[in-house]
């Protein structure tokens, strides 16, 4: 039988009359692991993504914790303000849509068959009638340009973009050089942006497009040159 001094749990009789085996403390652990390690053991044991992902929520759980400590009204105050910043968020998307990158370089303005102002506006007017305001926005921008054009405002140059278009016009026409950019930037963010025009944005361009053709160039003058005087020179 086992000694009543041993302490040790590893400690086995070979029968009642013989003397204890004691085996030493470092053996014995080393053999506990030996046994522990074996996959029957581990059959049931969570997987390292299951590991990972608890404690990814314990973690999240405590950086929430914190939160609310700090939040007023504690859980329920970060509820609030959670939903707040997800409302703002969705509202954000609703009115921008989603955001894409502008191409560095713009097409031309114009295709490859020259159409009048009038078509243009024509082409605009019918487009609106029937909601289509994309390409309302783009055809009476088309107009405004090729009616500066028509008028000697801008040169008749191929490959002129929208915002090259309105830049060159704000030079005579200073008044209008803010809605002409914004009108550019209406037919950039539809042509290449993915954005959908609304009416107004369309009314907004008709307008400036009218506005235009009543409105006279800022005309460069130039002082015409002084004539030579010629100094009299007096007879000997």
């Amino acid at each position: 039988m086992l000694r009543a001094a041993d302490s040790s749990p590893l400690s086995w009789a070979r029968s009642g009359s013989e003397p204890p085996v004691t085996v030493p403390r470092d053996p014995a652990r080393e053999a506990a692991r030996r046994e522990l390690s074996k996959r029957l053991y581990h059959e049931n044991d969570p997987s390292l993504f299951e590991r990972a992902l608890n404690a990814f929520w314990d973690r999240l759980g405590d950086v929430f914790g914190a939160a609310s400590t700090a939040a007023p009204g504690g859980a329920l105050g970060l509820t609030v303000i959670a939903l707040a910043v997800a409302a703002v968020a969705a509202a954000l998307w609703w009115r921008l849509g989603t955001p894409r990158r502008r191409p560095p370089s713009a097409a031309a303005l114009f295709d490859d068959r020259p159409r009048s102002a009038a078509d243009h506006r024509a082409a605009a007017e019918a487009h609106a009638a029937q909601g289509h305001w994309n390409q309302a926005v783009q055809e009476r921008m088309r107009a405004i340009v090729r009616s500066l054009e028509e008028r000697a405002l801008l040169d008749t140059r191929p490959g002129r973009t929208a915002d090259e278009a309105a830049a060159e016009a704000g030079h005579t026409l200073p008044a209008h050089t803010a809605r002409l950019r914004s009108a550019a930037h209406d037919f950039d963010d539809v042509t290449y942006g993915g954005r959908t025009a609304t009416e107004q944005a369309y009314q907004r361009i008709a307008g400036l497009d009218r506005d235009l053709d009543h409105t006279k160039p800022r005309l460069t003058t130039h002082s015409a040159p002084t004539a030579p005087q010629h100094t009299r020179q007096g007879t000997p």
